[in-house]
């Protein structure tokens, strides 16, 4: 009897894809969808909203997580005057890549004069080995107000887990009638744990989140804005008398998301956060 040596085959990995373009328009006292497109992993729910004058919007992802070499682009545009609230289903995890590939993920903003957008993503949890390029681009009219938040927890604490290796470039920026008024980038690159573990980076937290503020005397927000974050590892300073960036460093998911919802409640005065937050 002869054996013939087997033959492996290399299997391409499958990547996940995603475009999602919504926007929204003023009618009368209420805004509505005025586009609405999805292809692929990233989806969009309109759950009933719990003010009238503010449309809510719940994005998910049902791939199940993001990989490396996966692609997620995501369009959001306020026409004038138009309101609305965009967060997202739940946490989305972001896995090890196997061959290294980042993960790319795009969002792009565009708000018209009037128009108001909290753009409020829940966290992004990090896998070891993770590799991740992320951007966010906000391009406001002069009168348009933004508030965002960006969240990132390196690990599953309650699973006692570790990042020790990873790659991230995470970019935002901001431009206020085609001017550029903010830009924040955040590098980290191989021994994500002993970066993390230093003073001068994150003092041993692994969570970590951005706050931004822009709109018409956004500063008259900064008081609360600090007394909310309490004494919390984090700082807040206004940039301008229209713009408030904030960065918060916590040593779990859960303390950092109890400071972001006290933090978010100072910045929506008092209007309460979508539903998908209160879980």
């Amino acid at each position: 009897m002869n054996f013939m040596p087997a033959r492996l085959t290399l299997i391409p990995a499958q990547r996940a894809s995603g475009r999602l373009a919504l926007s929204f328009r003023r009618h009368g006292p209420v805004t509505r969808i005025d586009e609405f497109y999805q292809q692929g992993c990233l989806k969009t729910r309109l759950p009933r909203p719990a003010h009238p004058a503010m449309l809510d919007a719940v994005t998910l992802n049902i791939s199940g997580g993001i990989a490396g070499g996966d692609s997620l682009a995501t369009t959001i545009t306020a026409h004038e005057n138009a309101a609305a609230t965009v967060a997202s289903q739940a946490a989305e995890r972001l896995y090890r890549a196997l061959d290294g590939t980042p993960a790319q993920i795009t969002t792009t903003i565009t708000l018209a004069p009037g128009a108001t957008l909290h753009h409020l993503p829940q966290e992004t949890i990090l896998f070891d080995g993770f590799a991740l390029n992320r951007t966010l681009d906000i391009h406001l009219e002069e009168t348009a107000s933004y508030l965002g938040v960006e969240s990132l927890v390196f690990g599953r604490q309650a699973m006692s887990e570790t990042v020790k290796t990873g790659h991230l470039r995470d970019k935002i920026t901001l431009y206020r009638s085609n001017k550029l008024i903010f830009r924040d980038m955040t590098r980290l690159d191989g021994d994500i744990a002993g970066q993390l573990a230093c003073k001068a980076i994150a003092d041993g937290a692994i969570a970590t989140a951005s706050l931004i503020l822009a709109a018409p005397n956004a500063a008259n927000t900064l008081p609360a804005l600090r007394e909310a974050l309490g004494t919390a590892h984090a700082g807040a300073s206004a940039l301008d008398g229209n713009l408030i960036f904030a960065r918060i460093l916590a040593p779990s998911a859960i303390s950092l998301r109890n400071c972001l919802i006290a933090a978010l409640a100072a910045c929506r005065g008092g209007r309460p956060l979508p539903r998908v937050w209160q879980g």
